[in-house]
């Protein structure tokens, strides 16, 4: 959005078709008095000259719509995203949104806890998106000068935009700022999936142990597919690991090893510090960082 708002450019003084013809005849022909007159006006409303349209019509170029809103709508669809993944992990019973004291999630089902912020985002954010494909449209039929079908419509494309995305913001703010972490449920939901993400880490130490790659990786394969049938046809815990240990192709493999979660994380959490350091922080001190995010209405 930075970068978007840094290359917008002002059309100046060009006059009713953007040739500048009346300010020249005004001037007696004076061309070195017309561009004068045109940095000058841009200079009065605190405009760099520089940044200005060298050629231009009646109006502005309509494309500069179009990579506005176009940007909104790149920003809507970030939201959208984080709400949706919020949204999903909420159905794992890994996050929440924030949720009242005295906040109802169903008027029907007392025990639900919906996440509506996140749901209005997503609906909010549809919209946005939805915008960025009207400013092109009407870009596209300027014709030769400009055709006067542009005006009512930009009124409601371009208004709309920012309005919807400030406030998916607004709720996005609320939702990042209270968002609840069940760290407990995480490392259930992890510790039943690991066995089965550790597998590649298995076969590799099988075969640093002397197994043949082949019929180490077949082995794997047989115990896997037994142990997600006991988990998805019987609902019964995964054993994959126990599995393993009974298999003598595994006995000089330490199968506790590798179920460390943090072997399969990365630099994860070295990228997020710099992401932070790098990013965030800047932004929060450009901007600032509200000290009390307010309560949407519900």
């Amino acid at each position: 959005m930075e970068h978007r708002r840094d290359g917008l450019r002002l059309r100046g003084v060009k006059g009713t078709t953007g040739t500048q013809a009346s300010f020249l005849a005004l001037f007696d022909g004076d061309h070195e008095r017309v561009e004068s007159l045109d940095r000058l006006v841009l200079e009065k409303v605190g405009w760099d000259p520089d940044r200005r349209l060298l050629l231009t019509g009646q109006t502005y170029p309509r494309l500069v719509d179009a990579q506005v809103v176009g940007t909104l709508a790149t920003v809507a669809c970030v939201l959208h995203k984080v709400t949706t993944d919020v949204r999903l992990l909420a159905n794992r019973k890994e996050l929440e949104e924030p949720f009242g004291e005295r906040q109802i999630g169903s008027s029907a089902m007392a025990y639900k806890r919906n996440p509506m912020r996140c749901e209005r985002i997503g609906g909010m954010a549809r919209f946005v998106m939805s915008l960025a494909q009207n400013p092109l449209q009407t870009a596209a039929v300027q014709w030769l000068e400009r055709t006067l079908d542009d005006s009512s419509n930009r009124r409601l494309g371009q208004h709309e935009a920012f309005l919807a995305l400030d406030g998916c913001l607004d709720v996005m703010h609320n939702v990042a700022a209270g968002l609840v972490v069940y760290e407990h449920t995480v490392r259930a939901n992890l510790a039943a999936e690991l066995p089965f993400m550790a597998t590649e880490n298995v076969l590799m130490a099988a075969v640093r142990a002397g197994a043949d790659r082949q019929r180490a990786h077949e082995v794997i394969r047989r115990h896997s597919q037994a142990a997600a049938e006991e988990v998805k046809a019987r609902g019964r815990p995964n054993d994959l690991l126990e599995r393993l240990g009974r298999d003598p192709l595994f006995a000089d493999v330490d199968l506790g090893d590798v179920l460390d979660p943090a072997r399969y994380v990365g630099r994860a959490p070295e990228q997020v510090d710099a992401f932070i350091t790098a990013v965030a922080a800047p932004l929060r001190a450009r901007y600032g960082a509200a000290a009390d995010v307010p309560e949407p209405s519900v």
